[in-house]
């Protein structure tokens, strides 16, 4: 199922670069409304500048994680057919990625929490919730426009917090859950097993924080630093979330999580000069 939550754009057909409006901001360079083509969208459904998006002004494009769902459009809800060679699709196509790829979104979640030791208890609730969820996501075109995706979502989000708690318990840390920390000097604070469920992160100084355990589950981390920061063990933490902040060599991550390549080295601490006399 993993392999199946990643994205391969090798079987997409570019959808993140067409489906999905996005502004411009320190994320993008310019504007581009949903369903229109980037213009640096290649002929084959490659971008043109995937090297250098950083330098280019689409850091954005950088961290964005379909989780699977464009390959699943593609080749499962759509049998193979895309956009370009049958443009009568597009629409259709376009509309049901962002509900796919909230739904493979989940299943990821709901595929962690499923291994976690604390979460035995609810074992027979999670089993049921990612086959529904597995379910919804091989549906039909139609079907799939038809759903209330946030309703599903709202389901599972609650059977994770029950996750979440039993996971937290012992010790549970502070409860920052929905807060607005943006630019927060939190530098080495102790937050194991805090709650920063869908917090406001963005610029936050967690340099040297201890966010063992602590539950990221739609925690925004743009631009926050946790240079040396330990988020072993942190709780639905994402690949994306941890490329959209910045970090060092001395950060520890999740086992399951690589060292995005644009993070720095480790910074040396800075050096007392002895006072003049």
């Amino acid at each position: 199922m993993t392999d199946r939550l990643t994205a391969d754009c090798s079987r997409c057909a570019g959808l993140c670069c067409v489906a999905l409006p996005f502004a411009a901001s320190a994320d993008f360079a310019v504007d581009k409304a949903a369903g229109t083509p980037c213009h640096h969208l290649q002929p084959d459904c490659r971008c043109g500048i995937h090297a250098g998006l950083r330098e280019a002004g689409y850091p954005g494009c950088t961290v964005y994680d379909c989780f699977g769902a464009g390959q699943q459009v593609v080749q499962v809800t759509f049998g193979g057919r895309d956009w370009r060679a049958n443009p009568e699709l597009a629409d259709s196509m376009f509309a049901v990625f962002p509900v796919v790829r909230v739904l493979h979104e989940l299943l990821f979640y709901l595929e962690e929490a499923r291994a976690h030791p604390a979460a035995a208890p609810l074992s027979d609730a999670l089993e049921a919730a990612f086959a529904e969820t597995d379910r919804l996501a091989a549906g039909t075109p139609e079907e799939l426009a038809a759903l209330d995706v946030e309703a599903h979502r709202r389901s599972v989000a609650d059977l994770l917090g029950r996750v979440s708690d039993l996971a937290r318990a012992g010790g549970r840390g502070p409860d920052h859950r929905g807060a607005r920390l943006l630019g927060a000097r939190l530098r080495g604070s102790d937050l194991r097993r805090a709650s920063f469920r869908g917090a406001l992160l963005v610029g936050a100084d967690l340099r040297g924080a201890d966010l063992r355990g602590a539950d990221l589950l739609g925690a925004d981390l743009r631009g926050a630093d946790l240079a040396g920061a330990d988020l072993r063990e942190a709780l639905f933490l994402t690949a994306a979330q941890v490329a959209a902040a910045r970090g060092d060599t001395s950060t520890r991550l999740p086992p399951t999580l690589a060292r995005p390549g644009h993070w720095a080295a480790a910074r040396a601490p800075r050096r007392r000069h002895p006072a003049r006399r």
